[in-house]
């Protein structure tokens, strides 16, 4: 069975908050570079594939609708 939860106010609510937040470790300013290049890097070859492979399918389309 479920106990009953008592409500938290809003002042103790901002407090718990306040706390959580200090406990986070913030990445370092080159962590957060190196981790934008790597997205940067990783959105462009993932976008080469992509368009590969769209192409490679859309000519595979063409070509099956131009025997009909």
């Amino acid at each position: 069975m479920a106990e009953k939860t008592t409500k938290t106010s809003p002042a103790k609510f901002v407090q718990q908050v306040r706390d959580e937040t200090r406990k986070v470790v913030w990445p370092t300013r080159q962590e957060t570079i190196t981790t934008a290049i790597f997205v940067g890097i990783m959105m462009i070859i993932l976008s080469l594939f992509f368009l590969g492979i769209d192409t490679v399918f859309g000519s595979i389309v063409t070509w099956l609708l131009s025997l009909a």
